[in-house]
Order: structure tokens, then C-alpha cells, then sequence
């Protein structure tokens, strides 16, 4: 297996640069991963596709507006702090930009806090000291971290928002869940469809391409997921019952198949809470998951990989080859697949 192989060339101007407004009015791409059929439609027909005693499961972590702006003392110079994860009640993993502060130096976020460089982490990662608890201000005195390849701001933060977002701590949206509206899930509950959640906070490295020539050797991230018993028992009824496990998002899969190594019996999930560093790439038994929602991935990406292992290399290559033709929006803000 090389990295190469999960390469692919795509037009700039195939990358969504605003969401689709209804969000349920983005196109759909249906794959049938056995037979590798296809079947365009739209995301409002998704309950179609579901059965009655299928579970649905969505990952509800919020998005957290983690890109600060700061000047430093006592220069004055300007930078960013964009922050990653929350290290204690102060303290936080960031990327400071600008010309790499050292451990030390003061930076006054503009809005809020004083804050200090503690530690240098290599490249632009720094651990950060604010002098007060800051996680209630970041919606007043930061912004939304948009993946790079989106030039375009936001009209409305909420953009970046699944509509069930409910636990703080992601710095990048969990996308799939973008697409759906209220009266969708509404929908899919009317179809004896159960729906559960479970949060799963994203890095930002789930944006990083893959560099090694073996993705074995790649340097996964981690990140804390929260899987709980509710999520346990709607994933075994939906089994005995003859339902599918439909995962909304690569981070569902993970958050999923983590709990699902964690169950002694090698069987349904066991609650879990922590921090994973589960990596899915061909070759990967899947034991939770049987259908999956998800969007068009970068190419040479850790995400394009979990997908690949789950529908095979050469049939999602193939697939992203009809979605360029056909016109398919990429990325964050792009169209969805369905992969049955």
C-alpha cells in the first residue's frame, strides 16, 4: 500500500466554498459498495434509503470559535492563535502564527486575555497559558477555524454548526452532519429509524495530507471521544432487530469502531470515554458499521483512507471520477455520499 494510490487531481473550482442553502438540498451520491452501482439524488431523499429499525448515529460535538486574534508584548506585533485542544482549566494546545513565539513571551488576545507561550511543541504548535479561563468568550472573541482551502468567510457562524451540535471542543465541524435539517431528522424518525449521538471532538489534523510513502508509518492524531451506554443498546437493538448501523461521518465510524474494541465479548460496543488513536486503512475489519454518510475527502488523506477501507480503493477513486464529471461539489461545504 502507498500513499500515491490515494491520490486524485480535482479542479479548485469543485471546492465548496458556501454551504448549500437549504442544507438538505445538496446533491447525494448513492454507492452501492458490493456492486458498485451508483444512484444520483439529493440529501432530502436520504430517509429513502433507510430502513425501519435501522440506527442512525451522529456525532454532536460543537465546533469551538478557536482562532484568536493577539498582538505581542512588548513589540506589539500582530499574530494568530488558533487553539486545538484544552490541556487544563488555563491551558491549551494552539498553532501560534506569525514569526514562531518563544516560550515567555505575553500575547494579548484582542477582546480578552492576557496570555503566555509556556512551551515550543515544534513547528507552530506552542502550549498556551491564558490568565483566566477562557472557554465561555471564545464565541465573542474568536471565530469559526475554517479548513484552509475555504477563502470565503462566513455570512453566519452558525454555517459551521450541525444543527445538533451540543458539546464544545472541535476545531473543524464534523461535515456530514451539516446537510441535515431538523425536518429531515424528523423524517428519519418517522421512518422507525432510531437516532443516537455521540461526540467525537476533531483536530485539526484530520486535514493534514499523509506524507509518508507507507500511510502505515503515518503519525495518526488522537482525539477524545464519548460513546455511551444509550448509544450501546441502540446499536444492539438495531442488530437483533435485522437493522444496519449507519454512521453520519468519518468521525461516527471512528468514535463507533473505537467502542467497539473495547467490548470484551468482541461483540456490540462498551461505553467509552477517551482519547483514540484508532487508524482505518485497507485491510480494516469493520465490526459496527455497515452503511456510512459522508462527503468527498482531500486526496492523500487519512479520511479518504477509512472510506477506501470500507468500500475499496479502486470503487471510490472511481466514484470521486463520476462526482468530478457529473459536477459534485468537494470538501467541507460540498455534496455527501451515501455508501451502502
Amino acid at each position: 500500500m502507498h500513499t500515491a494510490e490515494f491520490d486524485y487531481d480535482l479542479p479548485p473550482d469543485r471546492i465548496a466554498q458556501r454551504p448549500a442553502s437549504p442544507r438538505d438540498s445538496s446533491r447525494l451520491m448513492v454507492l452501492d459498495r458490493r456492486s458498485g452501482s451508483i444512484e444520483h439524488t439529493r440529501f432530502a431523499q436520504l430517509p429513502e434509503f433507510l430502513r425501519p429499525g435501522d440506527a442512525l448515529v451522529l456525532n454532536e460535538s460543537r465546533v469551538i470559535s478557536a482562532r484568536l486574534r493577539v498582538w505581542k508584548a512588548p513589540s506589539g506585533g500582530r499574530g494568530e492563535l488558533l487553539l486545538l485542544r484544552r490541556q487544563g482549566p488555563r491551558t491549551w494546545e494552539a498553532l501560534a502564527g506569525g514569526r514562531g513565539p518563544r516560550p515567555g513571551t505575553r500575547l494579548k488576545v484582542v477582546g480578552g486575555p492576557w496570555a503566555e507561550i509556556l512551551e515550543d511543541l515544534g513547528s507552530a504548535r506552542r502550549i498556551v497559558r491564558f490568565e483566566r479561563e477562557i472557554s465561555a468568550e471564545l464565541d465573542e472573541i474568536g471565530a469559526p477555524p475554517l479548513p484552509p482551502y475555504i477563502q470565503e468567510p462566513l455570512r453566519d457562524p452558525s454555517q459551521y454548526q450541525t444543527i445538533f451540535a451540543r458539546h464544545p471542543g472541535s476545531s473543524a465541524a464534523p461535515t456530514a452532519g451539516l446537510h441535515f435539517t431538523k425536518e429531515l431528522l424528523e423524517r428519519v424518525i418517522e421512518r422507525g429509524v432510531v437516532v443516537c449521538k455521540l461526540t467525537l471532538h476533531i483536530g485539526l489534523d484530520t486535514f493534514l495530507p499523509v506524507t509518508e510513502p507507507d500511510p502505515v508509518n503515518h503519525p495518526i492524531h488522537t482525539e477524545w471521544c464519548r460513546v455511551d451506554e444509550q448509544v450501546g443498546r441502540a446499536v444492539q437493538q438495531a442488530r437483533n432487530a435485522g437493522g444496519r448501523i449507519v454512521a453520519v461521518g468519518t468521525t461516527s465510524v471512528r468514535g463507533l469502531e473505537t467502542a467497539a474494541r473495547q467490548a470484551a465479548s468482541g461483540d456490540g460496543l462498551a461505553p467509552f470515554e477517551g482519547t483514540t488513536d484508532l487508524f482505518i486503512l485497507p485491510g480494516f475489519e469493520f465490526r459496527i458499521v455497515d452503511a456510512m454518510v459522508t462527503n468527498f475527502h482531500l486526496p492523500r488523506s487519512t479520511l479518504l483512507m477509512m472510506v477506501s477501507a470500507f468500500a475499496g480503493r479502486e470503487r471510490i477513486l472511481a466514484a470521486y471520477a463520476v462526482a468530478m464529471a457529473e459536477g459534485y461539489r468537494f470538501y467541507s461545504f460540498g455534496d455527501a455520499m451515501l455508501i451502502l
